[in-house]
């Protein structure tokens, strides 16, 4: 936390509220940011720098399916990046809703909905706005994380021409413009590319590949490729597209550099010459947040501290203060919507705020209804400092088959093996579950990197769990658990049926 006393926080607190008026476009002279559909769990932010000198405009789509950190998280370093020529369209998350909950999608895949022209979702709207983007662009980059490890023979399970990782993905190997008469080479550029890159990865296991989906062709594999972005980039609009596929299974890290790499390579052709961004991985940690009361009191609340306040106040969160700048959420629980950012509550009872950094817990604040506050700021309004030492778990929030329920402690949950689980979230009587492990005994959600935190992920009971680590040895009894520090808080317990048993 930074060292600042109170009155400068307050000062901080109620410059940030004023930066949050801005209107929805903020432009200054070499660059400027757009906001769409702000306020919702789908905002859009969309970044354009302009360089010195004119030249061509590259897009750069990131985040488009949701559980693809590499391409959103590479994106990001461009967004504030310097140009001496040329010209960067970035829009870092295009699928903010699906990063949160760490998903590839909400209603549809957002990048299979480039040949429609239906308004009847969230996903059709944004890609209304993307197209428009991709019609002011020289060139689309779509950034992704794929499966597996691609090559055009069969070598492996995980590497076959099935698989997309490690590779630059085109819709064909050249396309004739029939309004210009221009012929686009996206297999040369995509080699060139490939060949700049490779000398960069040491091991050749991790070397990059030309894919040629040949999308319009009968005999593709690949058909449902031709309601992407790049399909509509090139068949539409008259501009090179690729899809940049960096494995799943490499370390994030690693994945966020080789997109840099190829970004960096493809800008290098069309001429775009910036200040290479660097890569900045640190936990994310929230510092705090601005939250007003009954509309007319800032309040600067620091990471796990409580805000006390009468039943029947309304809050409003305006700013986050943390080490990141974009892809922050505030989400009052059981309150709103995953993304709660200048939205107004009354608060009836107390609750908690988890501040998130994409899909990643950060912090939290407690709100609480207090008739003895700690220190007073207004009539029955206080901020109290950094929770007990107790920790008290008391329900579990957990999705089955889509639909939302709620598990006391230690109790148990009946499903068919087969079902979809997903655990959103745990709560707290005291204490700040963020920094808690949720671990479902017998699933890895990640297996490079291992933590045994286990929310978030869709688990499908029939084929995802391990049945040597069930509490029966049988596959029919898990249980979930949750320590802190290696102390157990409490346990749900998940009690498989087989499909077609009665249950009572």
């Amino acid at each position: 936390m930074r060292h600042a006393g109170w009155l400068s926080l307050l000062t901080a607190a109620i410059c940030c509220m004023v930066l949050v008026v801005f209107p929805q476009k903020a432009i200054s002279q070499n660059r400027s940011h757009s906001i769409f559909f702000e306020g919702t769990d789908y905002e859009l932010h969309v970044y354009r720098i302009f360089g010195k000198l004119p030249g061509k405009t590259l897009l750069l789509i990131g985040g488009i399916q949701g559980d693809e950190p590499g391409g959103f998280l590479s994106a990001d370093h461009y967004a504030d990046i310097s140009l001496a020529k040329g010209n960067l369209i970035v829009v870092p998350r295009a699928n903010f809703q699906s990063i949160v909950l760490r998903r590839r999608k909400i209603n549809e895949d957002m990048n299979r909905k480039f040949n429609e022209d239906r308004q009847s979702n969230y996903e059709a709207r944004i890609v209304g706005i993307l197209k428009k983007l991709i019609r002011e662009s020289d060139c689309l980059l779509n950034l992704h994380d794929g499966s597996g490890f691609y090559s055009h023979k069969w070598e492996a399970p995980n590497r076959n021409p099935m698989k997309y990782g490690q590779s630059i993905i085109a819709d064909a190997e050249s396309y004739k413009n029939p309004k210009t008469g221009e012929t686009i080479h996206l297999g040369k550029m995509a080699r060139a590319v490939i060949d700049q890159v490779n000398q960069q990865i040491s091991n050749p296991q991790y070397h990059f590949h030309f894919n040629n989906h040949r999308t319009r062709e009968d005999t593709s594999i690949h058909k449902e490729q031709r309601k992407s972005a790049t399909y509509y980039a090139l068949y539409s609009c008259g501009i090179p597209a690729f899809g940049i596929e960096t494995s799943k299974a490499l370390p994030l890290e690693m994945k966020v550099r080789h997109h840099n790499m190829a970004i960096n390579a493809f800008m290098e052709r069309f001429q775009i010459i910036p200040e290479t961004p660097g890569v900045n991985l640190e936990s994310p940690r929230l510092d705090y947040l601005v939250i007003s009361i009954n509309d007319r009191l800032p309040v600067v609340v620091q990471d796990q501290q409580t805000l006390h306040v009468n039943p029947g106040d309304t809050i409003e969160i305006s700013h986050i203060e943390a080490n990141y700048e974009r892809g922050l959420t505030a989400d009052i629980i059981e309150y709103g919507t995953i993304s709660d950012m200048r939205k107004k509550f009354q608060i009836r009872k107390a609750t908690r705020i988890v501040v998130r950094k994409d899909y990643y817990p950060c912090g939290s604040v407690n709100i609480e209804l207090s008739q003895k506050p700690k220190r007073l700021l207004a009539k029955g309004i206080s901020v109290s400092g950094k929770p007990h030492a107790a920790h008290l778990l008391e329900n579990f929030r957990v999705r089955i088959n889509g639909t939302e329920h709620i598990f006391q402690n230690h109790a148990h949950a009946r499903l068919t093996s087969g079902d979809l689980l997903e655990i959103v979230d745990v709560s707290a009587r005291s204490g700040d579950p963020s920094l808690w492990v949720v671990n479902f005994k017998g699933f890895v959600g990640d297996k490079i990197n291992n933590t045994g935190e286990d929310r978030g992920y869709v688990i499908n009971t029939g084929k995802d769990l391990w049945k040597r680590y069930s509490l029966d040895k049988k596959g029919k009894r898990y249980q979930v658990v949750v320590t802190y520090k290696n102390k157990i808080l409490g346990r749900l317990y998940v009690d498989l049926e087989s499909p077609g048993q009665n249950r009572n």
